[in-house]
């Protein structure tokens, strides 16, 4: 089969000819039609994982793809042949991931079906984007009239966690360029956006928001202790950080609560968001749709440039 993969910790991706993997007990072998990009892909093959987990190499990249199964292993009862699944399919410890024509994944794992109207390129851009958006919004407690500010709602997560929010009814403060983007993000439901490109993010919001705001949901800082935009928040206000910028015992020495998210995907959480998707109640941005053979390329660019939506690869 086709793949995508690394030779070493740090290799350049490269198009590989593998062998197709087999579904053992309790798998399902998936012919992916679509796989979806995450920076954690480029993350693991730079050896992010290295030494928690054993990898074998070559190492196929990719978590997320959506497809069809195409065979069952002894002993599963979930899924069928035929079946449109979709999911994350990270398997590092067997060199397996979804940049390939062919995934495995447990039938007990991060795996689920979708309505037959969600388009496969939609489906391959939802699970560790948008499971990680909820698990966000969850995590924070937003409720109708929440304040909250998304740093990072440019990205996949961000556009997710966008909209998760405005349908519990949260005043949504989004971080964009000014123009279409933000413009986007409006259309999403954030009642705000701050033009981050002037450096005035703290000063912006607290000029509408005098009193402090509930919630900071950061997407982008990546030092931890680095949380400038603790600032906005009101006493007691909930700053939640998905690189590990917080440090909850200097927060909450100021009376802030201060966390970092562990996210989890669970087959019940896929459900529910493909649920939301298939009613337009979740909307995914692709921005860019590429062919297996160009993937090597487009991942060298996406890993020095922004994103405004999403990448997927088209198997």
């Amino acid at each position: 089969m086709r793949a995508v993969a690394v030779r070493e910790f740090g290799a350049a991706p490269e198009l590989m000819e593998l062998p197709a993997p087999e579904a053992g007990p309790g798998e399902i072998l998936v012919r992916l039609r679509v796989a979806g990009v995450n920076p954690f892909d480029w993350k693991a093959a730079d050896g992010a994982m290295r030494g928690s987990v054993e990898h074998r190499f070559p190492m196929i990249m990719g978590s997320d793809g959506a497809g069809v199964v195409e065979k069952v292993g002894p002993g599963v009862t979930k899924f069928q042949v035929g079946q449109a699944v979709y999911g994350q399919f990270m398997k590092v410890q067997r060199g397996l991931g979804s940049y390939a024509d062919y995934a495995v994944a447990s039938e007990d794992g991060p795996v689920a079906t979708f309505p037959e109207g969600l388009p496969y390129t939609w489906a391959a851009a939802l699970p560790t984007a948008s499971s990680t958006a909820y698990n966000l919004v969850e995590t924070t407690k937003i409720e109708p009239g929440t304040v909250v500010l998304i740093n990072g709602a440019t990205g996949g997560v961000g556009q997710s966690a966008v909209q998760l929010a405005a349908n519990k009814g949260a005043h949504v403060i989004a971080t964009a360029e000014p123009g279409e983007i933000a413009d986007y993000l409006t259309e999403l439901g954030a009642m705000e956006t701050v033009d981050f490109t002037r450096n005035r993010v703290v000063e912006d919001v607290l000029e509408s928001h005098p009193g402090g705001i509930d919630v900071v949901i950061d997407l982008v800082t990546a030092t931890r202790g680095d949380t400038p935009l603790v600032a906005v928040l009101r006493r007691g206000g909930i700053y939640i950080s998905t690189l590990g910028a917080a440090d909850p015992e200097a927060l909450a020495a100021i009376d802030i609560q201060g966390a970092n998210l562990m996210n989890r995907t669970t087959p019940e959480l896929l459900a529910l968001l493909a649920e939301l998707a298939d009613g337009g109640r979740l909307k995914v941005r692709v921005e860019h749709e590429v062919r297996l053979d160009d993937a090597p390329k487009t991942l060298a660019q996406l890993r020095s440039g922004k994103s405004h939506g999403k990448t997927v690869i088209v198997l």
